[in-house]
């Protein structure tokens, strides 16, 4: 019978080995938690590659604070030594590599930005290690070792790098240490579970193969959902500008968070709250305000998120919260053709009498979107889904939401 407590099992795409009928507790992962006599140490690497976390990164760390919970330990690993090399996975070229003054401020901005998720004070809960501790002192014969435990066809079946030599462009030998590298994370930390995104399944059974190497029980791997960003079409990125970050603002992160397309609501509420999934409110609008409000109390607490949800609505209506959703007139974007400049946007829409009244409005900063100003006169957007749910304002009472059709 599967004992997986819920909390650790919801919104997982899955859990290897998982074989629920096996008594074996190094193939069944309700055995391995039933029969642990300690704490099970359970790992999730992160590598330093940007100064921001966002909300699509959040979700294995989430995880990792359900495991504090129920008692295992976290381990938390920055991987200031692979972050040099940089994780080809899903990637079409080679990624630049960091400088070491580069890594060292990305981690310290991570480990930030972490705090309010992770429960960095109770005795025995987290362990912050570095990679670079054992990696940087791996000499040419420890790598070579590494690398007799995997062929060339292996590496050539992992995402990205099948795609990549096929159209001919190089993958330089460098990259193909990088799952090595995070499997010899898994060895040195002594992993019972890694936590990961389900692209990481493949460096998450090397780190299960060299731990077999190394004589070490292998460990489980727990996958969970890559994040859809706020257009609800592409994954969260910061380079599609379809993303929340930790660090941002309690109104920003408002603000993107109750446009929130009907497509990715429920996803957002599985991966990104704990609150019951059959217990939301019925109507879409209310949930993207639930929704909003739940992800800025998570990181600012109770008082700044209602703040943010009532400077939220005066910044759209100067008015109350029922009138947030029906006051505010719609544009429909059926109407335009895509790409679209947002000069055109606004005349369009009605806010300016002219495109030439509407760059004006945008050079003397009066145009706002999603209560960000905009300063770029040649501002374009390709498509429907960049814009779908937004507000744009021009001066203090001029508004009109962006929606799909009419």
């Amino acid at each position: 019978m599967d004992t997986i407590p819920s909390v650790l099992r919801r919104g997982v795409s899955e859990i290897f080995p998982n074989n629920s009928e096996s008594i074996d507790s190094q193939e069944n992962f309700a055995q391995r938690l039933m029969q642990a006599t300690q704490p099970l140490r359970i790992k999730f690497g992160i590598d330093p590659t940007g100064a921001q976390i966002h909300l699509g990164h959040s979700i294995p760390i989430r995880k990792l604070r359900a495991f504090q919970d129920v008692g295992h330990t976290a381990v938390l690993i920055i991987g200031d030594f692979t972050a040099r090399i940089g994780d080809p996975t899903g990637k079409s070229e080679v990624r630049r590599q960091l400088t070491d003054a580069e890594v060292a401020e990305n981690a310290r901005t991570y480990l930030e930005q972490l705090q309010p998720i992770l429960d960095f004070d109770t005795p025995g809960r987290l362990e912050v290690r570095y990679n670079s501790e054992w990696l940087a002192q791996l000499d040419l014969s420890k790598i070579s070792e590494l690398l007799a435990t995997m062929t060339v066809g292996q590496m050539l079946a992992k995402e990205g790098f099948a795609e990549r030599y096929e159209k001919g462009e190089p993958v330089y030998l460098h990259e193909f240490l990088y799952p090595l590298m995070q499997g010899y994370d898994s060895v040195a930390v002594q992993a019972d579970v890694e936590l990961g995104a389900t692209d990481q399944k493949f460096n998450i059974a090397a780190g299960r193969d060299l731990q077999r190497y190394f004589q070490q029980p292998p460990q489980f791997g727990l996958l969970v959902p890559i994040l859809l960003g706020t257009d609800g079409v592409q994954k969260m990125s910061k380079s599609l500008n379809n993303y929340v970050g930790l660090a941002e603002d309690p109104l920003t992160m408002y603000s993107k968070l109750e446009k929130t397309p009907d497509s990715v609501l429920m996803q957002y509420f599985e991966l990104l709250t704990d609150l019951p999934l059959d217990q939301l409110p019925v109507a879409p609008r209310d949930r993207q305000k639930l929704l909003a409000f739940e992800v800025v109390r998570q990181y600012y607490g109770e008082a700044v998120a209602q703040q943010a949800q009532q400077t939220a609505i005066n910044l759209v209506i100067g008015g109350n919260q029922d009138e947030a959703s029906s006051t505010v007139p719609q544009f429909s974007l059926s109407q335009v053709q895509f790409p679209a400049k947002l000069f055109y946007l606004i005349s369009a829409s009605g806010l300016c009498q002219s495109s030439s009244e509407a760059r004006r409005q945008i050079q003397g900063g009066a145009v706002k979107l999603d209560g960000q100003r905009v300063d770029q006169v040649d501002l374009s957007f390709e498509s429907i889904a960049e814009l779908e749910g937004k507000v744009l304002q021009v001066g203090k009472k001029k508004f009109v939401r962006f929606v799909a059709s009419a």
